[in-house]
């Protein structure tokens, strides 16, 4: 007898849908699985008919069949257990077609039986629904991922046996619900606050500058200084997550298999923080079957590169196209996948080899080991960071004070108010949603400094010999400056604090 079950699989950040069909007759005791199965989808046969055994089934005795449509495209992974099973039991009318036709159907098969999470359940579900699915059976540990897509049910299974029953109407399961705005609002919050910081007033200017006009930013400091510190607060003064950002960032965790049993939504902004051991593959993202690199996991958040000239210089390189287009696309021989990657950039250094600024007395670098260790990161991806700053070390009077610093929430408020001025500015500007994303023309309409700021620029130029790149950047910066005060013009001293975050430029 033939049997349809209905299930999905994911490429790059989309899902598709996949109709399984399975065939039992007669003929010698063979299962076979077509339609591009990779090697998980093929041991999938011996993990099915043990579960089956072991949930007091009896498997289809002659040989049996399984399509995998599209049949063009390479399936892969074990979420297909599930949904073989439970056509197994069909084809030897074990179980109803009537339920079984309406819903999708997901999850990974232990051999006793039990259903085990998968990835991409969110994606899947999306595409279940839009192709007409009016329900959802997934692994219980993946039904809170699941039910954030309205307009569909799900139904949450712990065993093949519960599925079975389910669908055979001696089992009542209860949709799975839960209220997303609710869900969303109450994951909103972060654990690390800028009221821990003690000190470091210059660099915590900075780092809002940076926030409030989308610039990268890179630090300069010694070990010890707190760098990596105040880069994990970043994301709590970025302006909070919409739900549709929240929705894309889950999809792309969902996919990576990053998302934690039972979490239904990611509502904070993504920290992503790689090794410099990370390879290019590693940081864009890749492999047979493309999956979400580095700078996918921190969309809509911050990807921190801490030690940054000891990543492998073409791995930094390969960074230069993302920052620009913020998507990145892996193609492949048989079809290419693109994954969103917009995430503001916060990388860290120490000023010499030996981790002390030159004037440290501790410090042995000699200006040519000092000149070769900056130069490992390269002139194109300088190019693409707006902020450079030195990180001081924090005095003991600092560090023993025991009132709390200004909290984040504050801190964001303002970033919030400077980031309406801009979205009003470049509402017409279908590409520009921040100061950092100016190109040249809409820096010549909205950089017009006063006369007396023009002055001063004109000679720090030639006084530090800045570059037309510098100049650029110190123009966008002053424009966010002025921004975060709701200046219509650009003065003197948003000028003179942009020019200070130049410190790789001053120091040259």
């Amino acid at each position: 007898m033939l049997a349809k079950v209905f299930s999905g699989a994911v490429y790059g950040i989309d899902a598709y849908t996949v109709e399984i069909e399975v065939n039992s007759g007669h003929g010698d005791p063979k299962t076979v699985i077509v339609g591009l199965p990779d090697a998980a989808v093929k041991e999938s046969e011996h993990r099915v008919i043990t579960a089956l055994l072991n949930s007091g089934f009896t498997p289809p005795q002659g040989r049996t069949t399984i399509n995998l449509a599209p049949a063009n495209i390479k399936k892969e992974g074990p979420s297909f257990d599930l949904p073989i099973a439970l056509g197994m039991l069909a084809a030897e009318n074990d179980i109803k077609p009537d339920l079984l036709e309406r819903a999708c159907i997901l999850g990974e098969l232990a051999l006793s039986g039990a259903v085990r999470r998968v990835r991409g359940v969110l994606p899947i579900t999306l595409a279940a629904r839009d192709a007409g699915r009016k329900a959802m059976i997934v692994p219980a540990e993946n039904a809170e991922e699941a039910a954030v897509v309205d307009g569909i049910k799900v139904f949450a299974v712990k065993n093949l046996r519960e599925a079975a029953d389910f669908l055979n109407l001696e089992l009542t399961l209860k949709p799975y619900v839960i209220d997303l705005r609710e869900t969303f609002r109450s994951r909103n919050q972060y654990l690390a606050d800028f009221e821990d910081v003690k000190g470091q007033e210059y660099a915590r200017r900075a780092i809002e500058v940076a926030v409030a006009g989308g610039h990268n930013l890179l630090m300069i400091g010694s070990p010890g200084t707190g760098k990596t510190m105040l880069a994990k607060r970043i994301p709590s003064i970025l302006p909070p997550m919409t739900l549709e950002e929240a929705l894309e960032t889950t999809k792309i965790h969902s996919i990576a298999g990053k998302l934690d049993a039972h979490e239904s939504l990611i509502a904070t902004r993504p920290f992503h923080s790689p090794h410099h051991t990370i390879s290019d593959a590693g940081l864009l993202g890749g492999g047979t079957h493309p999956m979400p690199g580095a700078v996918s996991l921190a969309h809509n958040g911050v990807l921190f590169l801490d030690e940054l000239p000891e990543f492998h210089r073409n791995v930094l390189e390969v960074l230069r196209q993302p920052l620009e287009d913020g998507t990145v696309t892996i193609a492949r021989a048989a079809a290419s996948a693109t994954f969103p990657c917009r995430f503001m950039l916060v990388a860290a250094m120490n000023p010499t080899p030996d981790g002390y600024f030159p004037d440290d007395p501790r410090s042995t670098s000699t200006p040519l080991q000092i000149q070769r260790y900056q130069s490992k990161v390269s002139g194109p991806l300088l190019d693409r960071i707006d902020i450079h700053i030195e990180v001081p070390a924090v005095k003991y009077e600092q560090l023993a004070r025991l009132e709390k610093g200004e909290p984040s929430s504050i801190i964001r408020a303002r970033i919030v108010a400077a980031r309406k001025i801009q979205q009003a500015r470049y509402a017409k500007d279908k590409h520009v949603h921040c100061n950092a994303d100016m190109q040249s023309k809409q820096s010549r309409k909205y950089c017009h400094p006063s006369p007396e700021a023009a002055q001063l620029l004109k000679a720090a130029v030639a006084e530090m010999n800045f570059s037309a790149r510098a100049y650029d950047r110190i123009l966008k910066v002053a424009r966010t400056i002025a921004d975060l005060v709701g200046a219509e013009q650009i003065g003197t001293e948003h000028i003179a604090e942009a020019i200070q975050y130049r410190t790789l430029d001053r120091n040259r």
